[in-house]
């Protein structure tokens, strides 16, 4: 059958492409976010014309949608639905975006941690944990991994970018994840050449707080080497309720000498020929402190193709944790933490948010601050989805992967952010109309049940 030849015409009905906004202003509408940002003075302007909580809003809004760009706001600008799901009372332009946040970048950051720490904590009460004890007495821990990733900012002016361990020229923000789920508990703009454990114990003890205001259990936090310092484990040991596994950098520590560790103090394994494996444990001192060093240390005579070696291999991995779990689980929960890469992309990629926007690097802070909020309302709303997804009947379920543990945020834009509805306004009501079609009809309503109820 040929393609068929449409009239195209225009209408006066008012249509949206991105009804997934109203699921945004459910929950930013419960959260006191603009009450406490209209709370901040600016010097020489008491009473704006739009107020410090229209812009934060407008801001957010733009970046659940994957427009990071101040520009970005003019498309909505006469888009009666854009003011009315976001409950704006004016939408501000693209100058009034720009030059608002760079007056704010100072002011607002406590406030935002807070509010997107409390958002997660209201409508995600349940994190997954990582490791749980089923003996009645110890229980679960919930993951709370911390990381650096690089943002390539390269060939731009912007203040603070320079050259990161990536080798390329941009930006090195620290991000705190809580939960399997990876919502974003806390983040920091840095410069490209910072150090990861530079500002770090500040950072951490910041974080500590914020994740509380989420979860009393039980934390597990994870860490790279950049981050193996004993000021940084003793602030993990007075914390309470946290533990940690930290991958210890070897520094002045050869191969050769932990081979003869692991010989001594652990069981050889050979999965395969010429290859021997020791998992162990050990204490181990440094700088007054003695902890427990979980080590996989890896000797190769042959290659994985069958070439003989004339000097064998060795190759040593270490971690500092006070779990008492099991070499072998120390050692998965670790790899777990790799999990957060993934996270990192759905910033930089799904969201769009690695090119920062302004150039002044506290505006770049706050925007990324406002990416915090955004990303979280995204990972609520997909994890809100898969929940009720699961309670419909199966006619009137989504097209959803049934093992799936988490959705992408690239998934949630485009399934859930950007549905199409008509716009009615009848008898001082507003309302949101969806095609009969639409296959993710039941879930939308469900979880924009949700959230009015969260």
């Amino acid at each position: 059958m040929r393609p068929v030849d449409f009239v195209i015409t225009q209408t006066d009905e008012s249509l949206t492409t991105h009804s997934g906004l109203a699921l945004v202003g459910r929950m930013l509408g419960r959260s006191g976010l603009a009450e406490r940002m209209d709370a901040i003075p600016l010097q020489g302007r008491p009473r704006p014309e739009i107020s410090h909580g229209d812009v934060v809003s407008a801001m957010v809004g733009l970046l659940t949608l994957g427009k990071p760009d101040f520009e970005a706001i003019e498309t909505f600008r006469d888009d009666p639905f854009f003011g009315l799901a976001l409950g704006l009372d004016q939408v501000p332009s693209a100058a009034t975006l720009r030059q608002r946040l760079n007056q704010l970048r100072d002011l607002c950051g406590r406030v935002i941690r807070e509010e997107s720490a409390d958002l997660v904590g209201r409508h995600a009460p349940v994190l997954t944990p990582c490791y749980r004890v089923d003996d009645g007495r110890v229980g679960d821990w919930v993951p709370l991994d911390i990381d650096v990733s690089a943002f390539d900012n390269s060939k731009t002016h912007k203040e603070g970018v320079s050259r990161t361990y990536k080798k390329v020229d941009g930006y090195a923000p620290i991000f705190a994840y809580v939960g399997q789920e990876g919502y974003l508990i806390n983040c920091e703009l840095r410069e490209g050449k910072q150090h990861s454990e530079k500002g770090f114990p500040a950072f951490l003890q910041q974080t500590l707080k914020l994740t509380r205001r989420v979860t009393e259990e039980k934390l597990l936090i994870r860490l790279d080497s950049a981050h193996d310092d004993i000021k940084t484990i003793r602030i993990c040991e007075q914390a309470p309720k946290v533990d940690y596994l930290i991958r210890r950098n070897l520094r002045h520590e050869t191969k050769e000498h932990w081979l003869r560790e692991a010989q001594a103090l652990a069981l050889c394994e050979t999965p395969r020929e010429g290859k021997e494996v020791y998992l162990g444990d050990t204490l181990v001192e440094r700088q007054e402190y003695t902890g427990r060093v979980v080590f996989e240390v890896i000797r190769r005579t042959i290659t994985k193709k069958g070439q003989a070696l004339l000097i064998p291999e060795v190759e040593v991995h270490t971690w500092w944790t006070s779990l008492s779990a099991p070499a072998d689980k120390i050692i998965e929960l670790y790899n777990q933490h790799g999990t957060s890469e993934q996270f990192h992309s759905e910033l930089k990629s799904d969201m769009d948010l690695e090119r920062l926007p302004s150039g002044k690097f506290a505006t770049n802070a706050l925007v990324l601050w406002l990416g915090m909020v955004a990303y979280n309302l995204l990972r609520l709303c997909g994890q809100s989805a898969l929940r009720e997804d699961r309670d419909l009947p199966p006619q009137a379920r989504a097209p959803i992967r049934r093992q799936a543990s988490r959705r992408r945020l690239r998934s949630v834009i485009l399934d859930l952010m950007y549905q199409a509805a008509r716009l009615i306004h009848h008898g001082r009501r507003w309302g949101l109309s969806f095609s009969p079609h639409n296959r993710w009809f039941g879930v939308w309503q469900r979880v924009y049940g949700r959230f009015a109820l969260g």
